[in-house]
């Protein structure tokens, strides 16, 4: 995958693909970022960087649409006490935390999918090696047309 993305961000609130030379929505630029594409985001007439903000925007956005973000506790908790437990929440553990969940899920699904292949390869064995488990079969071939054949009233 090629380097980081650069955009351009205009006054008018466009977004400028450098690479493809073209104006890009923030849904478009929300599929790049999904994909696994890194981004920077510089003002193009104070050459700042405002990925952060252009990211978080994307992210309220999406939240719009759903109609939540996060929990309205939660919420309260990060507007009682500032700013400040939250960039130390972010900068310290929420990354890390993000990260190894991504992690563990996937190593959880990874080893489910090889259970699952086990166990797909076990039942073709146990058709293969064993005879059928029919307990009842005696019984059933009392009424059988072959069991009816051998009656001692012929």
């Amino acid at each position: 995958m090629p380097g980081k993305l650069l955009l351009k961000k205009y006054a008018n609130r466009r977004l400028y693909d450098t690479e493809q030379s073209r104006y890009i929505t923030l849904s478009e630029l929300s599929e790049i970022v999904k994909e696994g594409r890194q981004v920077q985001v510089l003002d193009a007439k104070s050459k700042e960087d405002v990925t952060a903000f252009i990211l978080t925007q994307i992210i309220v956005e999406q939240a719009r649409n759903k109609n939540t973000l996060l929990p309205v506790p939660l919420l309260h908790l990060v507007i009682q006490y500032g700013e400040n437990i939250l960039n130390e929440f972010f900068d310290n553990y929420l990354e890390a935390t993000i990260r190894n969940y991504l992690y563990y899920r996937k190593a959880y699904d990874d080893q489910f999918k090889k259970w699952l292949d086990m166990g797909a390869d076990l039942s073709g064995l146990a058709t293969q090696n064993l005879p059928p488990f029919t307990p009842l079969k005696p019984f059933l071939d009392l009424f059988s047309d072959s069991a009816k054949e051998k009656t001692p009233d012929d």
